[in-house]
């Protein structure tokens, strides 16, 4: 391996205006045909084998011509304190605001709430749905604006008016201001790290460079293979960090190898030799992780890690092809101000912070490793706790009409009002159908926590009736969990009646079951994840009790990472800080995506780090030595790929959608604890107890694995033959 991409380094450097213009040439090919290619059609949230699903299926067979994903909003209208909705001038300004919804040009109905007795029995609420013709995805911003003036007209006679639903979803999630941040701190670490703005700013260019390539292929390919808008965001995310990181492994060991003298191409080839090795390596676990995730059977986060996981293919090739072409058109670039004039760096001393730092957990490894593992247990106790759900409007600030609307809804007509259940009946040759149909509403009717169900309505065979369960709690509240489970369970008996069948589904239903089934793909997805890295650094360490520890720490980490999520947006400590007004369960999805995305780039850390370790151990150095050594050449680098990548995360958590805010504080805890506390304290703790048996193989299991060479062995042999022969060579830091 470390030969293979030592002649690639070289073939770069040598042959860069080839590389730079095939980049160009690939970037500027994806680039038109994402600009040419037909926008990718909206295909909702699908999750194949669970019951919602299923109803949801059925309903759009059995009522052909129903846009059953089409977007609604929910508009609600409250009269003034003291006054009712249905006094003559504020009923008159309601028709006319309905009246003007329903000329919308994507509108297929509103409806009048005096007309579908949607009024609170006080009198003093209303509200009115409007179901459009397209997705919530599809919609114009003209017929935004058209909701939007009705709702204001309305707001001019008086009345509170605040609207909810899908239609008025901004769509954008994570968006350029938050990476933008991200991106700016991390010139910053770049530049204090490097010292040197060339060396700065070379990982970022080549990092945007591949952002560009994966977004452009993700837009052009979106209609081929179904991707949506939102597919790409992970991508983004991972393409900017892991581009940066891969990018800066390689400066930084060029700049190193230039330290010993070399020549530009011979630290150019080294460093994609032995650094580049570790890059390959690492982009592995991250892009087996994020594949991964395909295990849990949601095909749209499916699509978001394979999208995800070709962003580091291409953040890889970068780092192996396009960094040593740029490092041949700027080689003296790169170095200090100072050695650029010599061509040649200083040597890094004998005594950094890494080599300080590496000796007190070497002189105290027993009180470092308890005092790491027991911060990480105690922070992931509460994870005990973890409820998982969908926040909806709920969990929005307050300044948002939607979360308005959805206090005022609550209000007037009752928490569970908010997240009622569908209940589909399916009656096909039943010869009473609606007698059946009556039966089962009357059933559920009866069962306690529902407080309303609705006339049912049928398809036009009629042997399909739908009709509405309105819960008594409110959507994430767990009785509602408890109820849609009972309401299930009754099935048997009603069916055995009846003859015919029922299946429950709507918003509430599909996220708990969403909830069950992430729970229940989240072991085998570990276990599928970590087994495969286990061995993958088993081939790259040649140690059995290394990747071992990789794996426990990172569960540690993870699972900390988790409790601390669950302390601040479930039980609201320090929630303020974070502007999150509303406290709730977990992101059904963040369990998942924490472990997939965080365990990728845990294991990023664990190779930059550790085979520095292997390669000084493999030179001859003791176990504490090689620990030393690892840490004087890769400490400060890794603690700056670690800033980044927490910068890029955290600059997440300014975003106003709580979710997103979840996501990003979630993943810069876990990387925040898994670099600093597993990687930099546990991980040389372990290694200086274990000392020579961590790098033991059984001879059996040495003969069958593959030979990487990931360290670069052959390499820096061959390199170092023309200079003198060293007194000890076994003392060699390389």
């Amino acid at each position: 391996m470390a030969t293979f991409l030592y002649r690639v380094g070289r073939l770069a450097f040598r042959r860069r205006w080839y590389v730079a213009l095939v980049w160009a040439a690939v970037l500027a090919a994806v680039g038109l045909g994402a600009l040419k290619a037909p926008g990718a059609a909206d295909e909702g949230f699908s999750m194949p084998g669970i019951e919602s699903q299923k109803a949801f299926d059925l309903m759009d067979q059995r009522f052909p011509g129903v846009t059953a994903d089409g977007a609604t909003a929910r508009v609600v209208f409250v009269a003034p304190k003291g006054e009712k909705v249905t006094a003559a001038g504020h009923r008159k300004a309601v028709e006319d605001a309905v009246a003007d919804l329903a000329d919308g040009s994507q509108v297929a109905s509103a409806v009048d709430p005096f007309r579908a007795k949607a009024v609170s029995r006080d009198g003093t609420t209303a509200y009115a749905t409007v179901t459009y013709k397209v997705a919530a995805n599809d919609l114009t911003d003209a017929g935004k604006a058209e909701l939007e003036k009705a709702i204001d007209q309305a707001r001019d006679s008086g009345l509170t008016v605040d609207a909810g639903g899908s239609a008025m979803a901004d769509g954008g999630g994570a968006g350029g201001a938050a990476e933008m941040i991200g991106v700016a701190i991390a010139a910053v670490v770049l530049l204090v790290t490097f010292g040197s703005l060339a060396a700065a700013g070379l990982p970022l260019l080549t990092a945007l460079i591949g952002v560009g390539v994966s977004m452009a292929s993700i837009l052009a390919l979106s209609s081929a293979l179904g991707l949506s808008t939102t597919t790409g965001t992970l991508a983004t995310m991972l393409g900017i960090a892991v581009g940066i990181d891969y990018a800066l492994f390689v400066v930084s060991r060029y700049r190193e190898e230039r330290a010993k003298g070399r020549a530009p191409q011979e630290a150019t080839s080294l460093a994609v030799g032995t650094a580049g090795s570790a890059v390959v390596f690492a982009g592995l676990t991250v892009v087996i992780a994020l594949a991964g995730l395909s295990v849990v059977g949601i095909p749209m986060l499916t699509k978001m890690g394979l999208a995800a996981a070709g962003a580091v293919v291409v953040a890889v090739l970068v780092a192996l092809t396009l960094v040593p072409a740029f490092l041949g058109f700027w080689p003296n670039a790169v170095l200090r101000r100072k050695d650029r004039k010599s061509g040649r760096t200083e040597q890094d001393a004998k005594d950094n912070g890494g080599t300080r730092w590496a000796r007190f957990v070497l002189r105290r490894p027993l009180p470092v490793l308890l005092l790491g593992v027991v911060g990480l247990g105690a922070l992931a106790v509460p994870m005990t706790a973890l409820e998982l759900g969908m926040p909806g409007d709920e969990a929005k600030p307050t300044s948002t009409t939607e979360r308005r609307a959805y206090d005022a809804l609550a209000e007037g007509f009752g928490p569970g009002f908010n997240g009622p259940l569908t209940v589909v009946v399916d009656a096909k040759g039943d010869a009473d159908a609606k007698g059946a149909a009556s039966a089962i509403a009357k059933g559920i009717g009866a069962t306690e926590g529902v407080v309303s169900v609705s006339p049912a309505r049928f398809n036009e065979a009629g042997d399909t009736a739908v009709f509405s369960v309105v819960p008594s709690t409110a959507p994430t509240d767990e009785k509602t969990k408890d109820l849609v489970t009972t309401i299930r369970g009754e099935r048997p008996g009603v069916e055995s009646e009846t003859g015919a069948t029922f299946e429950v589904t709507g918003t509430t239903a599909l996220n708990i079951d969403i909830s069950g089934k992430v729970q229940s793909a989240l072991v085998p997805y570990l276990i599928v994840v970590v087994g495969l890295a286990v061995v993958l650094l088993l081939v790259v360490f040649r140690s059995l009790l290394v990747p071992l520890k990789a794996a426990l720490g990172f569960l540690l980490s993870v699972l900390a990472s988790l409790g601390a999520v669950v302390v601040v947006f479930q039980e609201g400590h320090g929630a303020s800080l974070l502007g999150v007004e509303t406290t709730g369960p977990i992101m059904s999805l963040m369990p998942i995506f924490l472990v997939g995305i965080v365990f990728g780039l845990a294991m990023d850390y664990e190779v930059f780090l550790v085979s520095r370790m292997r390669e000084a151990y493999v030179h001859g150095e003791t176990p504490h030595q090689a620990v030393t050594s690892g840490f004087r050449h890769s400490a400060r680098v890794v603690v700056a790929a670690a800033l980044i990548m927490i910068a890029v995360f955290a600059g997440f958590i300014g975003e106003s959608d709580s979710m997103i805010k979840m996501i990003g504080f979630g993943l810069a805890g876990a990387v925040l604890l898994d670099a600093f506390v597993v990687r930099m304290a546990i991980v040389p703790a372990v290694l200086a107890l274990l000392g020579d048996k961590a790098w033991w193989l059984p001879k059996w299991l040495d003969r069958a694995l593959p030979r990487v060479d990931v360290e670069g062995e052959a390499l820096t042999r061959a390199a170092d033959t023309p200079e003198p022969a060293p007194a000890h060579p076994e003392a060699v830091h390389v």
